[in-house]
């Protein structure tokens, strides 16, 4: 059974979905929390695909023992540095229903931090 909370943020995310589109000039660079971990992926929404994706437990980033909003900004570097080398600068963000505060905004701080262009 879903929460009222988990309801909230379903009809959020809808709404924001229906005005943020990727393309493959642009991808939508989307980002999932959980409890412990942040998941982002940068999806070509055009073609249906993703183009890369990271998470902080990635090879690398899980090992590391800092906060989780140290590792979201991680997440948020390695995505953005890994799209500049494919030659992707400018996405759209999509923080799928999520406030733009603490590990959200961790994240793409980072990505901005490596080159992208929001």
């Amino acid at each position: 059974m879903a929460t009222d909370k988990v309801l909230s943020r379903l009809k959020i995310k809808k709404r924001v979905r229906a005005k943020v589109v990727g393309s493959a000039e642009k991808p939508r660079l989307s980002v999932f929390r959980s409890n412990n971990d942040v998941y982002a992926q940068l999806i070509d929404d055009t073609a249906g695909k993703t183009l890369l994706s990271f998470s902080s437990r990635s090879k690398g980033l899980e090992a590391s023992k800092t906060t989780k909003t140290q590792k979201s900004f991680e997440v948020g570097k390695k995505v953005g540095e890994a799209a500049v080398a494919n030659g992707i600068t400018k996405i759209v963000f999509d923080r799928n229903g999520y406030l733009y505060h603490g590990r959200i905004k961790s994240l793409a701080d980072g990505a901005r931090e490596a080159g992208l262009i929001f």
